[in-house]
């Protein structure tokens, strides 16, 4: 990258150094200054775990994105390009940058992330040398082009979806061979011309200057105001923009890409809950438009790197003092952790979790006794669903739980349908094929979320879970038909306004209203009676 002067920051808006794995924590780090996911990337990285290196443009310049230019981050920039021994827009070794958001507070899913920033013509040709894996680079370059497609130029997803339907023809988009993604790139280059106006940007420094920008850009999006209003955060506090070496979890062979949190967020079980996808980048588990599968089939093929993510996953507990919520790259058998942050969970799940780790001396009795203050019986009382006489209740299909629990309400496609259900005073269940964070303004308003796709780490389940709502995710059984009104499962049709039951407990789905009763936890009860009375 050319030299460039240093142009002067707004007031509060510290950019941070570069953040290295085994680096101590910089003193002038903060939350408030350079967002909770840089701030915890650095927290990680100084405990010695395997973090890719970045660098930060901090949240005071999210009120001035114009003053964020490439003079003011040229230093930072050539600093991480030592430090990866890669030049950004480098012909023959090129640097490919991700391009990440981060709040002072954790909002998941609300703002933007741009992956495989700096790949172009020009630098295609050096990846494809350097890695000697022509399927990788070109994975990469579609994903890049759809990505920036949608988050930079507005062109919508749905377009890309098109060009990747017409080339897979029904086919994994992860088994497509190398011939099949150059093609799509391709169709994905005359896409964006076609609806942005313009060529994809050959540029690297344009790409990444447009990327800070769209990504400052998006915290004033729909979603991420309504997300702040709904739980009550300022707007003023700005997002944080992190700039990150990319890491590969579609190089193929041993590589993946995964969600996990450290304790089940349901129930609070004391074992990692993990969604993974071999072959795959991180925005395939937690965009929503893809199903994952659990841990189960990472621990079969590669027990070590099991090993060594349950390992991470207590080195994060013992750090932070709390359940995490975390994401990670498996490039070519080497984990690599991008982010870690508290998890939500459901209130039984946060009673149980918060018991436990005060038995195993994470965390002192007296904090037990705050994370579990309110969480009365009236809290923690679940429903289930018990037999009727007769009849069993007909069973529709079986999805991934993301948040448990039994609600039955009307089936609503579409915005307008959950404004009428609430107007007639009937509760909606939101049926999507997609698990988005664009419906976090309908998720307040219905009783429960049904996917098609995505996986139960996916930011829209994670934000269903902190809701409350009951929310089962990749029922790739079911299909919508948006222009009847309706939803099928199987050969089965649904009539438009048809009831159904989501069952969170077990992942079913039934036909109509299923008769529940309350549950009530007396063990964990008990349990939470005997730490309070306790002196802490």
């Amino acid at each position: 990258m050319s030299g460039a002067s240093m142009s002067t920051p707004p007031e509060g808006s510290a950019q941070l150094g570069l953040i290295v794995a085994g680096k101590p924590l910089d003193k002038a780090a903060s939350p408030e200054t350079m967002g909770f996911k840089a701030y915890n990337l650095a927290r990680m990285a100084a405990l010695g775990l395997n973090v890719p290196p970045a660098f930060v443009l901090g949240t005071g310049f999210c009120a001035h994105p114009e003053t964020a230019t490439p003079a003011l981050w040229h230093d930072a920039l050539v600093r991480l390009e030592a430090a990866t021994g890669l030049g950004f827009g480098d012909p023959r070794r090129p640097l490919l940058l991700s391009v990440r958001s981060g709040a002072p507070v954790s909002m998941p899913g609300m703002m933007e992330t741009l992956l495989n920033i700096g790949l172009t013509e020009a630098t295609l040709p050096g990846l494809i040398r350097s890695t000697g894996n022509p399927r990788l680079v070109w994975d990469a370059y579609r994903r890049l082009i759809a990505g920036y497609g949608e988050v930079v130029a507005g062109v919508n997803a749905t377009d890309f979806e098109a060009d990747l339907d017409a080339v897979r023809l029904g086919e994994e988009e992860r088994m497509l061979d190398f011939a099949a993604l150059r093609d799509l790139a391709q169709r994905h280059l005359e896409t964006y011309r076609r609806l942005a106006g313009e060529a994809f940007p050959q540029d690297a420094v344009a790409q990444l200057q447009a990327a800070i920008a769209a990504v400052f850009r998006s915290w004033s999006s729909a979603k991420a105001i309504a997300y702040r209003e709904m739980r009550g955060l300022s707007h003023g506090m700005g997002t944080a923009v992190t700039v990150q070496r990319m890491v590969f979890g579609n190089a193929g062979g041993l590589s993946g890409a995964g969600v996990g949190f450290t304790r089940n967020p349901s129930d609070g079980n004391p074992a990692p809950w993990v969604d993974f996808l071999f072959n795959a980048q991180g925005e395939d588990v937690v965009s929503g438009r893809r199903s994952a599968q659990g841990h189960d089939r990472l621990a079969a093929i590669a027990p070590r790197v099991w090993e060594e993510l349950v390992e991470a996953a207590k080195a994060l507990e013992r750090h932070f003092g709390d359940m995490q919520d975390f994401e990670f790259t498996l490039e070519d058998g080497k984990l690599f952790l991008l982010q870690t942050r508290e998890g939500k969970r459901t209130p039984q799940a946060a009673a149980r979790i918060a018991l436990d780790m005060a038995d195993e001396g994470l965390i002192d009795r007296k904090t037990a006794c705050l994370r579990t203050a309110g969480l009365d019986a009236a809290a923690l009382t679940t429903r289930v669903i018990v037999a009727e006489d007769g009849a069993a209740p007909t069973v529709l299909g079986h999805a991934a739980t993301a948040a448990s629990g039994v609600v039955s309400g009307t089936v609503a496609l579409n915005e307008a349908q959950v404004a009428a259900l609430k107007t007639e005073g009937k509760p909606a269940i939101l049926a999507r094929q997609n698990a988005e964070t664009d419906d976090i303004a309908l998720l307040e308003r219905v009783q429960g979320l049904l996917t098609r796709h995505g996986a139960r780490t996916s930011h829209a389940a994670v934000v269903a879970r902190q809701l409350g709502k009951v929310c089962l995710v990749g029922c790739e059984a079911m299909r919508i038909d948006e222009s009847r009104d309706r939803i099928g499962f199987g050969d089965t049709w649904l009539d438009p306004g048809a009831v159904i039951t989501l069952d969170g407990n077990s992942g079913t789905i039934f036909a109509g209203a299923s008769r529940t009763a309350e549950q009530v936890p007396a063990e964990l009860l008990q349990r939470l009676d005997r730490l309070h009375a306790t002196k802490g």
